[in-house]
């Protein structure tokens, strides 16, 4: 242990031994039926020792039904007492940043829930309370993490598929009027925006995970149907550094539930179709027409070992970076990478010009607040989109 309580990592000079002690911010839905189920998986990597809530009847409840030993009103009294490895930030996204940042001030990683926060401002404090070595802040972008995925970026990185051209990448979900009705939904102050940030970003990741870095984005966002302060519909154009261009749609209004990417290569067509979760079958592999050779695509099959996209695959890949004292996935840099792509729709989609993103720094006002402080911040409710200036 360390003078905070806290076990010695590797670079501190001495091997990190698992049980790793666990506490859980948040005892909503997300809690109680992803991180939970996903640290239970865990096995003996993981003790889950205590709870936080501000809901005393709430969380009494979690603690019972979950069997946690302990719950607290308060992250600092839980911090100070517990000393956790690793804590799981599940609150709602406006309450995200300064936990984050008070368990990595007091030496615990942290696996926070998307969006990470509801800023690129916010993310870089968050950056700013990292340790090297430990502790750091991993985003829970789990559908990088199946197995799926994992095989097409193998093949992906190693050329294999040709270069790539086109994607698609299509959020379109359902939520109806009462799930808005909910006071922190749809709020640009709790929520940090619609459909964009809070649904599609998962897709959109996988996107990036794949595609690797974007230099522009073109977009329109409305409100079409919902009573909302943000969009229940976006799109946008994304052109990325390989020059491959991808279109990306983001809805809350679709009733046939679907989340789709396809990515067209030179050589191969990629596709995943699934709703909130992927396994091996989900993807789907077409090989261009003049690609002949039957042993080259069937070297593109799926492994045999089926990981499903889930809180649990990406749990299992940040406790072995705990182990090492390393850096995990998702967390720095890369785990601000969607959250930039997401900035730069909603600031191309409110002012009506493309976006880079070298725009995207401390002096625009998009990186303070996703509206960018902008006197009309989404389209009008018959749909219309606003621009630049405020015009419709």
């Amino acid at each position: 242990m360390n003078e905070q309580g806290h076990r010695h990592t590797p670079a501190e000079g001495r091997a990190a031994t698992p049980p790793f002690r666990v506490a859980v911010v948040g005892s909503g839905a997300i809690a109680e039926h992803s991180h939970v189920p996903a640290l239970r998986a865990a096995g003996d990597r993981v003790e889950l020792v205590a709870a936080v809530d501000t809901d005393a009847e709430r969380l009494d409840v979690f603690q019972n039904r979950n069997d946690i030993p302990a719950g607290y009103l308060s992250i600092d009294d839980m911090l100070e007492v517990e000393r956790p490895d690793l804590v799981h930030v599940c609150t709602p996204p406006a309450a995200h940043v300064d936990p984050v940042v008070r368990c990595l001030e007091a030496g615990a990683w942290v696996l926070v829930e998307k969006p990470p926060c509801l800023s690129l401002a916010e993310f870089d404090r968050i950056e700013a309370a990292e340790r090297a070595g430990g502790a750091y802040a991993s985003v829970v972008f789990q559908h990088r993490f199946g197995s799926g995925a994992r095989h097409a970026a193998r093949l992906i990185a190693s050329g294999e598929l040709g270069r790539p051209l086109v994607a698609l990448c299509n959020t379109t979900w359902y939520r109806n009027q009462e799930y808005f009705d909910v006071p922190w939904r749809g709020r640009w102050d709790t929520e940090g925006g619609g459909p964009t940030m809070g649904h599609g970003i998962h897709q959109m990741d996988l996107m990036l995970a794949l595609l690797g870095d974007w230099v522009e984005v073109r977009a329109m966002t409305g409100r079409l149907d919902r009573v909302m302060e943000t969009e229940d519909v976006s799109m946008a154009i994304v052109r990325f550094a390989d020059g491959a261009m991808a279109s990306v749609v983001n809805s809350v209004l679709s009733p046939r539930e679907e989340s789709y990417l396809r990515f067209d290569f030179t050589d191969a067509t990629i596709e995943l179709t699934h709703l909130y979760g992927y396994d091996n079958s989900d993807w789907r592999y077409t090989p261009a027409p003049h690609v002949a050779d039957a042993d080259r695509i069937a070297s593109w099959s799926l492994p045999p070992q089926n990981v499903r996209s889930s809180h649990s695959a990406q749990l299992s890949v940040l406790l072995d970076a705990m182990e090492r004292g390393e850096r995990p996935p998702l967390s720095g840099r890369q785990g601000r990478e969607t959250l930039e792509l997401v900035t730069a729709l909603y600031r191309s989609a409110l002012t009506g010009l493309p976006v880079t993103r070298d725009q995207l720094g401390p002096d625009d006002p998009f990186y303070h607040h996703l509206h960018g402080d902008m006197p009309e911040r989404v389209g009008s409710p018959t749909g219309t989109v606003v621009n630049s200036g405020g015009r419709s």
